[in-house]
């Protein structure tokens, strides 16, 4: 089993263990106005956020090995890649080799091949698999592990980000991750507006 976030256990798809269920919805930030401590409040804005993060739509790109996973189930990606240049994989079977532009839906309407002009693993620096919420906030925070963007920075690009986006459009036979990325934005510039803490 690998830890994901603060206590939510994914089962290796591989041992044949189930994952438990990702959150399918997310509170805006005005349900957290009533926490008065400025610093409490920005940490239970993290762990809203941390419902995207932690979901598979996010996760299956960011491995701590260097091979994605893919499906709600998080199973070794088929057929067998590895992270390359660049997170693109290696010459031969690069990341476009299969994945296009967009999402493309198989011919039966029973699944779909995802797709964005800027599909690739997240660099191994933006490991999320496996880390707490904590160690994950911290990351996200610390310019050398989130490809230099400053906390505003991070706002503009989880709010507007088009390969953030596809988490909300994943194509057929994939679950969205929870909410919307409006909310997943809005909730991120409320965490950076309240001094962007992170749990322990």
């Amino acid at each position: 089993m690998l830890l994901i976030g603060a206590g939510t256990l994914i089962g290796a798809a591989v041992a044949g263990q189930t994952i438990a269920a990702p959150a399918t919805s997310l509170k805006g930030p005005e349900a957290f106005a009533a926490i008065a401590d400025p610093q409490a409040r920005s940490v239970a804005l993290f762990g809203e956020m941390a419902k995207v993060i932690e979901s598979p739509r996010c996760l299956n790109c960011h491995p701590r090995t260097d091979s994605p996973t893919q499906g709600d189930d998080m199973h070794p990606h088929s057929p067998p890649v590895s992270r390359g240049m660049g997170g693109m994989s290696v010459p031969g079977m690069t990341c476009n080799t299969c994945h296009g532009e967009s999402n493309f839906t198989f011919a039966n309407g029973e699944g779909s091949i995802p797709g964005d002009p800027a599909w690739a693993l997240a660099p191994v620096e933006m490991a999320w698999v496996g880390k707490t919420r904590g160690e994950i906030c911290r990351q996200l925070k610390d310019p050398k592990r989130n490809g230099g963007k400053t906390l505003a920075q991070l706002v503009e690009h989880n709010a507007h980000d088009h390969l953030v986006g596809w988490g909300w459009n994943p194509g057929k036979g994939r679950s969205p991750a929870p909410g919307t990325q409006e909310q997943f934005g809005a909730l991120t510039a409320a965490w950076v507006a309240n001094g962007a803490h992170c749990p322990d």
